[in-house]
């Protein structure tokens, strides 16, 4: 990894997010390896040509993301190594965006689910179970269904009947795409229990919506996006 060529001229806030990225592919590339200590703060900022605090927010993006964890008194450890793969499907440069998409999501989401429980029209429930229909026959046929992922989510935000929950995920479908292809690609590398586990998590969000559950709905919107963001990163397979 080259430490050289830092844009120091980006806001504060994208050049937390190059740090991220950067601290990110050392940890795929075994610069910084799996269970081992980061090196100190003073060392590791001047290493990457950048502030402390710029620093200890890319810092704190990876411990959220479950790649890093502090140790009292010890220092920060890499606790998670993903799979390079992560970095064949994705520019390394748009992965902190792809994760904070997944943030912002699960909040957003939530929120529309929990109005689709309330709001929802049989047609619209309808809608939304034939989305996860056909997302289990391109699961039984080991098709990525990236697609039918998105319109499984869209038809949620549509059942809220608030335009502007479906306007924005619409404009945000690149970038969900991109994620979505991410994790449905690390899944499909694993057994089918994976990718059960993913349609269990897309089955409780349907049941609470078709119960008429708004907090039900909200919680398994929010769980099920929170776990998509932690399976993008996790770990080398076998």
């Amino acid at each position: 990894m080259n430490p050289s060529n830092t844009r120091t001229d980006l806001p504060r806030q994208s050049l937390g997010a190059v740090v991220y990225e950067r601290i990110l592919a050392g940890i795929i590339d075994g610069t910084y390896a799996l269970n081992s200590k980061l090196p100190p703060e003073a060392q590791l900022s001047k290493t990457l040509s950048v502030s402390r605090p710029i620093l200890r927010e890319a810092l704190s993006r990876l411990r959220e993301d479950e790649l890093v964890a502090s140790r009292r008194g010890s220092g920060t450890y890499v606790i998670k190594k993903p799979d390079n793969i992560v970095l064949q499907l994705s520019p390394l440069s748009s992965i902190s965006d792809i994760q904070r998409c997944f943030e912002f999501r699960a909040n957003m989401e939530a929120e529309a689910a929990a109005l689709a429980a309330d709001r929802r029209t049989n047609a619209q429930l309808a809608t939304i179970i034939d989305a996860y229909e056909k997302m289990n026959i391109a699961n039984e046929t080991s098709q990525l269904a990236t697609s039918e992922d998105f319109v499984f989510h869209l038809a949620i935000t549509d059942a809220a009947n608030n335009r502007f929950f479906s306007t924005v995920l619409e404009s945000l479908e690149s970038s969900i795409k991109e994620g979505m292809n991410i994790t449905r690609n690390l899944s499909l590398r694993h057994s089918d229990s994976r990718l059960q586990l993913v349609q269990n998590e897309h089955a409780a969000i349907i049941a609470a919506i078709e119960n008429k559950n708004p907090a039900a709905a909200r919680n398994a919107m929010k769980d099920h996006l929170n776990k998509a963001r932690i399976r993008m990163f996790e770990g080398d397979l076998a």
